[in-house]
């Protein structure tokens, strides 16, 4: 790392990154995005054999499905909602006119029926609630979703748009636990592959409020939730790049997700952070991909 200029401003000075004005939006290379590619063929060579289906969803979602998941308990400080003009023709000129005098313009602005999702799994869970019960072998589905959440930050693994790819399994404890265990061994095998130093630990979200905290207490006690953490940012601690979650009933009580004997499902996901990954590979193997490891190129191009 050079000294004195941040990884951040690496990254702009190298064209991996581009930078908006605005922090944690970023336009990204062809490099930065052939990364992410050659990293999600790599992670769904693992599972290919194992998920019913695929889907991938845009970055928005029905409000609705947004408040069922809860997330406004835990992270209101996170959240995006979408807003649009729903003002008059007159209202209309007056917002041109407040634009040119440089005052504000928002007032006609109106919420939608859409939210920006803030994790990739949850329009999923609405949808297989349509099904009906599941099947035994229950549902075993790869996604991937833009997200938000409003962090702005120079920590250039704290975008505040950003894609997550997913597995996500459904059905019984025994189902989900397993498969839990399984990719939490699978995404240190992956990390070891790629040569980025890593560990799991069980996950220390920063809850906002009393009965957040209480939640994240209780959360950790149950080891509901663990990371995969990379050192990416100097002089900060290490960056969660992956987690492995089990949501017990929950999201099956919240969405009506029934098993096959009509009890609530459980549910479980793997979370790979994409941009988050890609960034670890640029920290520790160098701006020049061409340059990294010949066993991390083999892993990523073959």
């Amino acid at each position: 790392m050079t000294a004195n200029v941040s990884f951040l401003d690496q990254l702009f000075n190298q064209g991996i990154l581009y930078d908006s004005g605005v922090d944690g939006i970023y336009g990204r290379s062809a490099d930065f995005e052939d990364v992410i590619s050659r990293f999600e063929d790599l992670a769904l060579s693992l599972g290919k054999d194992e998920i019913s289906e695929a889907m991938v969803f845009p970055p928005g979602m029905p409000m609705t499905d947004f408040e069922t998941s809860g997330y406004m308990k835990n992270f209101p400080q996170l959240a995006g909602t979408v807003h649009a003009f729903c003002g008059s023709d007159h209202d209309h000129m007056g917002l041109i006119q407040c634009m040119a005098a440089g005052e504000d313009w928002t007032e006609n602005q109106k919420k939608t029926d859409l939210a920006l999702t803030p994790a990739a799994c949850y329009p999923l869970y609405p949808i297989l609630a349509k099904r009906g019960p599941l099947p035994e072998s229950g549902a075993y589905v790869a996604l991937q979703s833009y997200c938000f959440r409003h962090e702005p930050s120079k920590e250039p693994t704290r975008m505040q748009m950003f894609r997550q790819r997913e597995y996500v399994r459904v059905g019984t404890e025994e189902q989900t636990t397993a498969f839990r265990e399984t990719w939490k061994q699978r995404g240190q095998e992956m990390m070891d592959l790629l040569e980025l130093p890593h560990h799991v630990e069980v996950a220390n979200d920063p809850f906002f409020g009393r009965a957040g905290r209480m939640l994240g207490s209780s959360q950790r006690e149950q080891e509901l939730k663990f990371e995969l953490v990379i050192p990416v940012n100097e002089g900060a601690s290490p960056t969660a790049c992956m987690s492995f979650n089990y949501h017990m009933d929950n999201f099956g009580k919240a969405w009506n997700i029934q098993q096959a004997d009509g009890s609530p499902a459980h549910t479980a996901c793997v979370g790979f952070g994409l941009e988050r990954l890609a960034l670890a590979l640029f920290r520790h193997h160098g701006f020049d991909v061409k340059a990294w490891p010949a066993g991390v190129r083999k892993s990523l191009w073959g």
